[in-house]
């Protein structure tokens, strides 16, 4: 890649792993379904009354609404402030490589080559690490809540790949705009009304910075120049970059939220990182695999879609 493109690629993974922090921020000002329910308006308004509808049938669009706001977003949301720590989120959402493959398996008949198997293997023992590090320090309801999330972001993944769209920006601008009523609904059925309205009535200028980070910076600029180094290098070269979200998430919890990293935890990333990175390997003589969104090296799709961290073709928070 040239080194601008490099530049590029690792300040999308930056502004994704930071990505996290703004959300512990945010969910301080705002009730967690809410908050989620205001990201995707603001993503999806005016953007889709500025751009067309993808050229895909509505089921996709209406799928990955559901399975990425609802299912990931909405579940990580509620599950960090729940108390499951911003750093360790951005690392164990990385699982949704495993997730991608074992659902493509089940779905779309893709057998995973051996390499992705072992690969699989490692995520899936980094993972049971940091369940390990959680249970003795934190909530390990809200440590299975983001786990689930990473499990929504992996059907995200193969409803995209399923409908291979040939406008990515556009697919995720007007998919942005299904999960807002539903979100919503159960922001007023499990938070309240009463909730949301003090929340809304204390806004203040950190509520909207927060909320305007992860709508505008890390849905809709990562995501478009995701996709632009899609369209120009092949998906193996840019998916490993996705692999320094949870380098930049655990760095900028440690140093903005004052989270400490234990020796179970490190040991969980290095096993997380390297089994994401065996998922994500090409195999010589076949076609690269393209990374759905949000999901580095998550099968071979007709056409590459943008993936990674806190948000990849699918934002990853």
């Amino acid at each position: 890649m040239r080194p601008a493109h490099t530049g590029l690629a690792v300040l999308v993974a930056a502004l994704w792993g930071v990505n996290f922090v703004v959300i512990d921020i945010g969910l301080a000002h705002f009730p967690p379904l809410l908050f989620c329910a205001l990201r995707f308006l603001l993503a999806a308004l005016p953007a889709v009354f500025l751009v067309g509808r993808p050229c895909v049938p509505w089921r996709w669009i209406v799928g990955l609404g559901l399975a990425l706001g609802v299912g990931k977003f909405g579940l990580l949301f509620v599950g960090m402030n729940a108390g499951m720590p911003a750093g360790l989120s951005s690392l164990v959402l990385q699982v949704q490589a495993v997730f991608t493959a074992m659902i493509a398996f089940a779905f779309l008949g893709e057998r995973p080559r051996p390499a992705r198997v072992a690969g699989m293997a490692v995520a899936l023992a980094g993972i049971a690490v940091a369940a390990v590090d959680e249970g003795a320090s934190g909530p390990l309801g809200a440590f299975a809540l983001v786990l689930v999330a990473a499990a929504f972001w992996g059907v995200a993944n193969v409803l995209t790949r399923k409908a291979a769209p040939d406008a990515p920006f556009n697919f995720m601008v007007w998919s942005s705009a299904v999960p807002v009523l539903p979100l919503l609904g159960l922001s007023l059925l499990f938070e309240g009304p009463a909730r949301d309205a003090r929340a809304l009535a204390a806004l203040d200028l950190p509520g909207v910075a927060a909320l305007g980070y992860v709508a505008l910076v890390t849905t809709l600029f990562c995501f478009s120049a995701w996709s632009r180094l899609l369209r120009r290098y092949d998906a193996s070269t840019v998916a490993p970059y996705s692999l320094l979200v949870p380098v930049f998430g655990m760095s900028s919890a440690g140093l903005f939220l004052g989270e400490s990293v234990s020796g179970l935890r490190w040991c969980a990333a290095a096993l997380l990182v390297a089994g994401v990175a065996l998922t994500s390997l090409r195999t010589p003589g076949r076609t690269a695999p393209a990374p759905a969104p949000g999901a580095p090296g998550a099968g071979r799709a007709p056409a590459p879609h943008p993936a990674p961290a806190g948000e990849p073709l699918t934002p990853t928070r």
